[in-house]
């Protein structure tokens, strides 16, 4: 009754589309400003040349607004055997502007034919008039010239036929892979067109703003199923024994969230309390591994349709675990694509870090479904609209929904993480200009993913969760199948006052916030707009120096620079025109009240209602800033925490030491201060405090290791294992205890046994003897699998068992920690087979090279390797991957950013030299360089301080 209830309220919905479309258009065009197509016919030498020699009527990278889809008839056949397909599709058009040519995207398409129909054409059944095909692969574009000019207001419908390959990247219409255990090679095929690839796979209006509906058909053999956007109406037999799929009609959508696969997965399905239905598709031997998947969807579904008070608007959802992909996971509307281990959990082999994740990739991605897909930014520079709200939605949606996976902690690592990158001067700002398809990729990146969550969490605090909410609400509603901008969000944000919060001068109080200081006017757009504006329009992120005198408190704001010091000759000039609204939350050791004040000039000064021995701002590290005490302030907090850490809340005390090991690396704190600061974790209880103090000094050692700082190194492992004995003395082999206690067992295992101590080593090996006795019938506790398999990779015997078994594994989690301890190997040999057989593709998937070259290189036996690797196979690698793709870049900044010495440095700049004098061009070039000056500055101010400081204590 419920599902047949929602099936009419679609198709409702359809009706009110296709009947409100001249409104919606009118909308929907006002937003363009493009100049007409009579505009170029004045200067015709100003126009590019198509492949043919003819001049093509368009220069612009983006495509002119002279004329808009409305609705794309798509019939699609791929050849699984000869890896190709052909295709045709009808897109009805509105004329907005006369014109003699339909500009479209199009890429590595051979079009083998082009007609046009007017709206007379269709209704007496003429004839259509043949299209001449100009193309322009510099913009990736084609121009349909047409016989007589197209009129203005008029419809038509334009009809194309072509063909291709079946892509070998992992964007557009691609073929996938994978092996049964028998043995068998079969192939899929599969669509991921985000953000610029749908014109691979079909002629389109392929930029955001050109909305429209898609119904598609599919053709397949019977050994196959099709899946799309929409669910399945019918399906017809044709001759030769192929069958052809038909799908409901779409909801209006941007073309990089159309998606269709040809595949012979299983399914298991379930259905919301709205009466959705869901469903999770693997490879028929992975079907066992799709139950958590499901579970967490329900869950979240059903939580998104009552938080954002919008039902998710098509009749079925399908997630689906595509087994070559290159991403985490991809949002398309009613089917979702994930690489197997962000989808699959296998109780036997995922580890509690493992369940977190997929159910993290998850929730983001079902927020997309109404972030980026209900409403669609307007171009690609406020990508961070979709992504950061969607990160964002993470945190809100776990944390109702799965409490126990203590999301709500681990979220301050999303923060600290961009913070690190947001710190070099080659940041950019959230929303940042990008025109060309390797700009737009190079926006996906921890800028518009995880600041742009981060700041929406600050807002969200500042603004109360009820307001928040209630302006999501209103920003979803008001531009539901619509596109928006950064404005947009503001507006909705700054218009919601609750009942009963104006006061009589059109005030708005925050709840809980009821001080002077905290009296916004927000009865107008201003005060959000102008506050967000100088988090999204700026790069970089605010220092907040404190300096307290009695009970007055000076303020002062800067830009935090990583690297760059206070003494630099550059230091101020990069410090100019930069000034954040900053939402400030304090609190003292006299209280547990939280005050609040919000910081918009360069200095302020604030009283303390009472004397104090201690002041910390940023509560709960909500606020995206980083804060130094200046005085005796950080010696106040040193001395508290040693007294009793308990009177400051747990995330407090971790922002307190990732704000002095950034501050150590800007040059503001000296480290020995900073380590005195870690002394207080013997008494530590809390899991993610002790994870964050031990990851700052496991990182100085793995610096120290690699540059082959041997007295340092020695003592850092020294004093590790001597200062936080009693802390790995504890941890059992097991997977006991809550996801925080789980993940801290896990990490400190490892460093343990990484630091050769022999109890770990020793109880690691035993267990690993264990299994490869019990021929893999023995399971050991997932969250202790990698070490064990890492210590075991240290002989021959072990190395060689894992690769056999990594090849036999159907457990995605599973081959990742396989994978990750045969990399840990001290034989460069056996390192330099895995890197031939992820180059190769069989054994190791190609889409798990970069990560495979990125653990190589944080092996000190393996860093030279794989560095000299990519040096010299970097063509190889451009064939396997986009120049802009989040691949690319992670296989150059995982191999180099680790980098600390100037002869490295040097060898890097004259690598990128010689790409750009071959016309490629990353911004991920700057960020490494400068990261790696950034590591040979830290070394030189602070390696004598770091070796004084442990000689004391070890």
């Amino acid at each position: 009754m419920v599902n047949s209830r929602r099936k009419l309220v679609f198709k409702v919905y359809i009706r009110f589309y296709y009947a409100a479309i001249i409104l919606l258009e009118i909308c929907f065009c006002s937003q363009f400003s493009m100049p007409s197509s009579d505009q170029f016919s004045k200067d015709p030498g100003a126009l590019p040349v198509a492949t043919n020699g003819e001049p093509f009527p368009w220069r612009e990278l983006r495509l002119p607004s002279m004329v808009i889809p409305i609705h794309y008839d798509l019939s699609v056949h791929p050849n699984l055997t000869s890896l190709d397909f052909v295709a045709s599709e009808q897109i009805e058009v509105l004329v907005r502007d006369a014109t003699q040519f339909i500009i479209l995207h199009s890429k590595d398409l051979e079009i083998t034919n082009a007609t046009l129909h007017s709206e007379e054409d269709l209704r007496y059944r003429k004839p259509g008039k043949r299209l001449n095909v100009l193309s322009y692969p510099a913009h990736q574009q084609i121009a349909l010239l047409v016989p007589e000019k197209l009129l203005a207001d008029l419809r038509y419908y334009v009809a194309i036929d072509f063909q291709a390959k079946l892509a070998d990247v992992f964007q557009g219409f691609y073929k996938s892979t994978y092996r049964t255990l028998g043995g068998e090679t079969r192939t899929i095929a599969v669509t991921h067109f985000e953000p610029t690839e749908a014109r691979t796979a079909f002629p389109c209006f392929d930029e955001p703003l050109f909305k429209a509906n898609f119904s598609i058909k599919i053709r397949r053999e019977s050994r196959h199923i099709a899946l799309s956007n929409m669910p399945k109406v019918k399906t017809i037999e044709l001759e030769g024994g192929l069958l052809e799929d038909h799908f409901e009609t779409t909801v209006k959508m941007s073309t990089y969230l159309v998606a269709y696969i040809v595949c012979d997965f299983t399914s298991v399905s379930g259905t919301t309390s709205s009466g959705v239905k869901v469903s999770i598709y693997a490879s028929p031997e992975k079907w066992s591994q799709t139950h958590y998947a499901l579970e967490a969807s329900l869950k979240l579904l059903d939580f998104y349709e009552n938080y954002f008070d919008i039902n998710y608007p098509l009749p079925k959802l399908d997630l689906i675990a595509i087994p070559d992909f290159e991403a985490g996971a991809m949002e398309n509307w009613g089917l979702i694509t994930y690489r197997e281990t962000s989808l699959l959990f296998d109780p036997k082999t995922s580890s509690a870090s493992d369940k977190l994740w997929v159910t993290r990739v998850i929730a983001h991605e079902l927020a997309h479904q109404w972030f980026g897909n209900l409403v669609t930014m307007e171009w690609w520079n406020d990508i961070w609209l979709n992504e950061g709200f969607a990160k964002y939605m993470e945190l809100i949606s776990i944390t109702a929904t799965y409490p126990e996976l203590q999301f709500d902690d681990y979220f301050l690592e999303v923060c600290f993480e961009v913070i690190k990158r947001d710190s070099l001067n080659s940041s950019h700002p959230i929303s940042n200009q990008a025109e060309t398809p390797t700009q737009i990729q190079e926006m996906f990146d921890m800028i518009s993913y995880n600041k742009g969550a981060c700041i929406l969490n600050m807002l969200k605090d500042f603004l109360s969760e009820e307001k928040f909410q209630k302006g999501v609400i209103h920003y979803l509603n008001k531009f539901s199948y619509r596109n928006a901008k950064n404005d947009d969000l503001w507006s909705s944000l700054s218009n919601n006052c609750l009942e009963g919060d104006l006061t009589s001068a059109g005030f708005c109080y925050s709840d809980s916030k009821r001080t002077s200081s905290m009296l916004t006017f927000q009865g107008e757009n201003v005060e959000v707009k102008e506050m967000m504006a100088t988090w999204t329009l700026q790069k970089g992120i605010p220092l907040v120096v404190v300096e307290r005198e009695g009970r007055l408190l000076r303020l002062r704001q800067e830009r935090f620079l990583g690297g760059v010091f206070k003494e630099d000759p550059e230091w101020r000039a990069l410090q100019e025109r930069y000034l954040w609204h900053i939402p400030l939350t304090y609190s003292t050791s006299f209280s547990k009240a939280i005050y609040r004040h919000v910081l918009k000039s360069k200095t302020d000064t604030l009283g303390l209602p009472e004397n104090t021995s201690w002041v910390k701002f940023n509560m709960n590290s909500n606020g995206y800033y980083i804060v130094h005490y200046e005085g005796h302030g950080w010696d106040q907090l040193i001395a508290q925490l040693n007294q009793n850490h308990t009177l400051l809340r747990p995330k407090d005390r971790i922002s307190l030491l990732h704000d002095a090991f950034q501050l150590v690396s800007a040059g503001r704190l000296t480290i020995d201060k900073a380590l005195d600061l870690t002394r207080y974790l013997q008494h530590e209880t809390n899991s993610l405090a002790l994870l964050k103090g031990l990851g700052y000094l496991e990182s100085f050692y793995r610096m120290m290791d690699r540059r082959n700082i041997s007295d340092v190194t020695e003592n850092l492992k020294h004093y590790l294992l001597q200062y936080f004995k009693p802390v790995i003395d504890r941890q059992s082999w097991s997977d006991e205890g809550s996801v925080g206690d789980r993940m801290l067992r896990s990490d400190l295992l490892r460093l343990a046994c990484d630091l050769n101590h022999a109890p770990c080593i020793q109880k690691a090996a035993e267990l690993f003897s264990q299994q490869m006795e019990s021929n893999g019938k023995l399971n050991i506790p997932t969250d202790v699998l990698k070490i064990v398999y890492s210590v075991g990779a240290q002989t021959t015997g072990g190395w060689n068992h894992l690769l056999k078994k990594y090849e036999l594994s159907v457990s995605g989690a599973e081959r990742n920690k396989i994978l990750y301890a045969l990399t840990t190997s001290k034989d460069q040999e056996k390192l330099m087979k895995l890197i031939k057989l992820g180059m190769e593709g069989k054994t190791i998937k190609t889409q798990d090279l970069a990560v495979l070259l990125h653990t190589i290189a944080r092996n000190p036996t393996g860093q030279k390797l794989a560095w000299n690797f990519v040096r010299e196979n970097w063509a190889h690698l451009l064939k396997k991957f986009d120049l802009g793709s989040f691949a690319v870049r992670m296989i150059l900044s995982g191999t180099t950013s680790h980098f600390s010495s100037k002869d490295e440095l040097e060898e890097v700049k004259l690598f990128f030299e010689s790409l750009k004098a071959q016309g490629s061009h990353l911004d991920v070039f700057q960020i490494i360089l400068e990261t790696i000056s950034k590591n040979i500055k830290w070394l030189e101010r602070n390696l004598p301080t770091l070796r004084t400081w442990l000689l004391v204590r070890t």
